[in-house]
């Protein structure tokens, strides 16, 4: 899974917020807020890699345990696929 061409992480005044670009515009009219770890895993997301993969690298990166960042991942990852930004 990857993120689709046509979305956009960018910093804004310290929050991390999504936004659509070009025709993406027209699917998405609005923008998606992340926290640190949400702009992490958006950031992994765009190269290509599975669910294990981003789980290891989250539990590589911050002190969590594996039970909360499945659980945060599986949150992220609807989220996500809700807003049409996902390619499976």
């Amino acid at each position: 899974m990857k993120i689709k061409d046509g979305f956009l992480l960018r910093e804004i005044v310290g929050t991390n917020v999504v936004i659509p670009t070009g025709e993406r515009v027209i699917e998405f009219n609005g923008m998606i807020t992340l926290n640190d770890v949400g702009a992490f895993i958006w950031s992994q997301l765009q190269n290509e890699c599975t669910f294990n993969e981003l789980l290891t690298s989250i539990l590589d990166r911050y002190d969590v345990d594996a039970d909360t960042a499945k659980t945060d991942l599986e949150e992220l990852l609807t989220l996500i696929r809700k807003n049409g930004a996902l390619e499976e």
